[in-house]
């Protein structure tokens, strides 16, 4: 026993003292942005966490820049964290992706999401993946090919409404099925359906414990995670034996099994990337949808608006008519609301980065090795940049004078290297959900519910409305 105490108290006890004691001294030699590293080992990630699983996780940052200014440092997730609420810093991280920060995220999400995810992926593979995800989601192809899908699949789902819907819940069923006939060309069904409910698993797990033995929410999502690779492994096996074949199919997994000068993608690594091209087309975009709803309602003459807007559209349309691309360009109202959505209740709060080397930022270093979060949403709900910046107010954007602001100050899409590529479909699919739902039915929310941010933007009891249909089912 008592060799064994000595072992620990050579082998490991005293490097750690070392280690510690070495890097307290480097951080004192440098002038740290200001703040506090709270506990030890916990640092303040228990305050963080409790702001967040409140409707107002305002106070959490809003305190330390109070306090300390938009460029704070603290301790979350077992590391010590330069958080930036400036947006000129945070335009800085973001252009300066594979230069002097590297993308960096919690180990939960890493393990979750896979090694080949497009979240992870760094260099010249990120860049050839970023272009190919962007050649799938740009205008003209949502233009010519997406669009009829997307407004077919949406009438689809509304056509089952009736009564008391779960609004969340429905928003991520439309999502979810939008995003695998987009990227693999399935229709809805009950594979399709089993598969979404794993993925429900897979997401509940990103900020857990990474560590299965102490989180049954990890324990669970790895176990999710591995039957969903399992289910598209095969996928993507059935679609090689069908290009060997010289069968083609005009979507992002033909895209990926196809060879090119480049040289083929490995099948972990397509199946890595559909994992995380089916998150974030699920999880986001659904949220953007069920808080626009919420807003709306709280807002009547934003709603009447809005509604307006597309009775115009619809009575220039026959009965069960497509939209087409001209009638989403006429949409300016709406594009006021879903930017007031995306600045209000910012999906992406912000995003982690790792430092690659010392970073001398606004008269402060930040050590290599250090992460730094670059906060969106902060950005979004300073009173600076946006006047009455927590009220929902879609008519700040009328006319672009809500848009007169730098660039680096709405950011819902992130921007630099790793601007979303979707952004642009993210807001057709939120433009024709709205089309349909305030054109087809009038609602009235069924009790009281509130925002949560964590561990993702939601509803807490998913958002449930009572219907009312404003007119006859339409034909498919």
């Amino acid at each position: 026993m008592a060799v064994i105490s000595l072992y620990l108290v050579f082998f490991v006890v005293l490097p750690a003292i070392v280690l510690i004691a070495h890097w307290s001294s480097r951080c004192r030699r440098l002038r740290l942005p200001p703040g506090s590293l709270g506990l030890p080992f916990v640092g303040e990630t228990l305050q963080l966490i409790s702001a967040y699983k409140t409707e107002n996780p305002e106070p959490f940052i809003d305190e330390r820049v109070s306090r300390f200014g938009s460029l704070f440092t603290t301790h979350v997730f077992g590391e010590p964290t330069v958080f930036s609420v400036d947006p000129e810093t945070n335009r800085f991280i973001m252009q300066n992706e594979g230069k002097l920060f590297e993308c960096s995220y919690p180990g939960s999400i890493s393990n979750l999401l896979g090694k080949h995810s497009l979240l992870l992926m760094k260099g010249s593979l990120h860049k050839r993946m970023h272009s190919l995800t962007m050649s799938f989601a740009n205008s003209s192809i949502i233009r010519d090919h997406l669009l009829v899908d997307i407004d077919r699949l949406i009438r689809l789902n509304l056509d089952s409404w009736s009564d008391r819907v779960l609004l969340m819940e429905e928003a991520k069923k439309i999502t979810f099925e939008l995003t695998m006939k987009q990227l693999m060309s399935f229709d809805p069904c009950e594979w399709t359906e089993s598969l979404r409910k794993e993925y429900v698993l897979v997401i509940e797990g990103f900020f857990s414990v990474p560590l299965p033995i102490f989180s049954p929410t990890y324990r669970r999502a790895i176990k999710a995670r591995t039957k969903v690779a399992e289910a598209l492994s095969l996928v993507v096996k059935q679609r090689r034996k069908e290009s060997e074949l010289g069968e083609k199919r005009k979507d992002m997994l033909a895209a990926l099994v196809a060879s090119d000068d480049h040289g083929s993608f490995s099948d972990e690594e397509i199946v890595d990337f559909l994992v995380a091209l089916l998150v974030a087309g699920y999880e986001t975009t659904s949220t953007s949808m069920t808080l626009a709803v919420k807003f709306l309602t709280e807002t009547p003459l934003a709603l009447a608006q809005i509604t307006e807007e597309h009775e115009q559209i619809r009575a220039k349309k026959g009965e069960g008519e497509a939209l087409e691309w001209s009638d989403y360009k006429s949409m300016a109202f709406t594009q006021c609301v879903v930017n007031e959505t995306l600045r209000i209740a910012n999906i992406i709060g912000g995003i982690f980065r790792r430092t690659m080397t010392d970073i001398n930022v606004k008269g402060y270093t930040i050590p290599k090795g250090w992460k730094v979060f670059a906060s969106f949403r902060g950005v979004h709900l300073d009173h600076e940049y946006f006047k009455d910046a927590r009220t929902f107010n879609p008519w700040r954007w009328q006319n672009n004078s809500g848009a007169a602001c730098p660039a680096n100050v709405f950011t819902p899409f992130g921007g630099g290297q790793r601007l979303c590529p979707g952004y642009e479909l993210a807001r057709v699919e939120l433009s024709v959900f709205l089309h349909h739902l305030v054109t087809r039915f009038s609602w009235t929310p069924a009790g009281e519910d509130k925002l949560v941010f964590f561990p993702t933007t939601r509803t807490q009891k998913r958002y449930p409305i009572n219907v009312q249909r404003r007119d006859r089912v339409q034909t498919m």
